[in-house]
């Protein structure tokens, strides 16, 4: 909501795509900073602790977006420190559900978290969009300031009081060790590009979508929440593991291929429609992040997911300011357009490499089936 509300606001003072572009997806690049540098706090520091504290900051930021009359550059400066704070608490939180879930369950209970996000980006665009028609941008700040705070508060009270996965305190020198660990191994690292390149790829076309069209972009950020969500219950409450693995590979070239629509200039229906669809391939990233896990050490876990999660969504923020930098030279169509077809590349390159990276794994006995 929020974020609809800001990317708004920017283009109405800019008509700049690339300024828009950084301020709604280039963010989180400063997410890839929180992983090479503190990430370690993931697995030292109790998870209630984190995400409590890291809301907070969130909360705080948002304020800072109400009550100060603001540049781009300076709003944009704002968002870079709360992505930094995002950074540490995806970390915390992919590592406490590891931890409170059986391995064999871990795709259903990151479905469950992914179907629950997908709701409320639904609810949160379309609020969003109503709302500023009816609003300035400085209510809805204050308004996601309360529901940031109301996080702090059910993290805090809400999560038992879980353990440190391992002793001692965050750091450089730790964090790079174990990201060392992620970087070092071959299906890691096949994993680890399977899933930033070419999701960050199609999040960059996503980054163009206010400025393809300002009056739509809440309907196609719903439609895209929407597609995620029917993406994640087929992953999660649907498949087996084996059939997970399958259906992965397909869903990687469903995600890029219906935004080539954008090249015809289709008319706002056609294409949140061909977002919806397109979006149910994000769900791939279930099935990778399933073997991701496998191949983790528990004392890491929350380090090396919230590094994963990180570089995931700094690579989209990377791909917004490609994205935003390609529309000043060519229409916004087009710039969709090229991107979702080297995101179709990318793919078709992946596949050798990530079916290496699922032999090396075991399928385990799904423990669910009935459900």
């Amino acid at each position: 909501m929020a974020g609809l509300a800001l990317g708004l606001l920017v283009h109405a003072q800019t008509g700049s795509a690339l300024l828009t572009a950084l301020v709604v997806f280039g963010p989180s690049l400063a997410q890839l900073f929180g992983a090479s540098s503190l990430m370690s706090a993931a697995d030292t520091v109790q998870p209630r602790i984190l995400l409590a504290t890291t809301a907070g900051a969130i909360a705080a930021a948002f304020a800072a977006q109400a009550a100060l009359d603001l540049a781009p550059v300076g709003r944009l400066a704002i968002v870079v420190c709360a992505s930094f704070a995002l950074s540490l608490a995806s970390g915390a939180r992919w590592g406490l559900l590891a931890d409170v879930v059986s391995a064999d369950g871990y795709a259903l209970a990151r479905s469950a978290m992914n179907v629950s996000v997908g709701v409320m980006q639904v609810v949160g665009f379309a609020l969003g969009g109503l709302l500023v028609a009816w609003l300035s941008p400085a209510p809805i700040f204050w308004f996601a300031v309360v529901t940031s705070l109301a996080g702090a508060l059910v993290s805090w009270f809400g999560i038992g009081k879980h353990p440190s996965r391992r002793a001692g305190r965050p750091g450089l020198g730790v964090t790079w060790a174990a990201n060392g660990l992620l970087l070092s191994r071959h299906s890691t690292r096949w994993l680890l590009l399977a899933l930033c390149v070419p999701n960050g790829l199609v999040a960059g076309c996503e980054a163009l979508f206010v400025s393809y069209s300002p009056s739509s972009a809440a309907l196609f950020f719903m439609a895209g929440a929407a597609g995620m969500l029917a993406g994640d219950i087929l992953m999660g409450r649907i498949l087996t593991g084996h059939s997970r693995r399958i259906v992965a590979e397909w869903l990687r070239l469903l995600l890029p291929v219906p935004f080539l629509v954008f090249l015809c200039n289709p008319s706002v229906a056609v294409a949140a429609v061909m977002v919806a669809i397109g979006s149910i391939g994000y769900a791939a990233s279930l099935g990778q992040q399933e073997l991701l896990v496998a191949l983790t050490p528990r004392e890491l876990t929350g380090q090396l997911l919230g590094a994963e999660s990180s570089a995931r969504v700094a690579f989209q923020g990377l791909a917004a300011a490609l994205a935003g930098a390609l529309a000043e030279f060519v229409s916004t169509g087009l710039a969709i357009g090229l991107l979702s077809l080297t995101s179709v590349a990318v793919s078709l390159a992946l596949i050798p490499g990530l079916r290496r990276a699922a032999a090396s794994v075991p399928l385990v006995r799904p423990v669910y089936a009935s459900h």
